[in-house]
């Protein structure tokens, strides 16, 4: 289980949210790296994923 933000590079780390590229994860748009993070829910519940987060159509509307 994972949160995904894309926010502040200064607030959301004192929380544990890291860059989402440290896990090979991407926005479906050009972001900056260090606005685009995730934090682990669970330990090492993000070992093995990567790729392009997929979001609603209403997004791009």
């Amino acid at each position: 289980m994972i949160r995904l933000v894309l926010g502040h590079p200064d607030y959301y780390p004192k929380f544990g949210f890291d860059k989402a590229s440290k896990w090979g994860i991407k926005a479906p748009f050009e972001v900056a790296d260090e606005v685009f993070m995730a934090l682990e829910l669970r330990e090492n519940s993000l070992d093995h994923v990567s790729g392009v987060v997929e979001y609603p159509s209403v997004f791009f509307d």
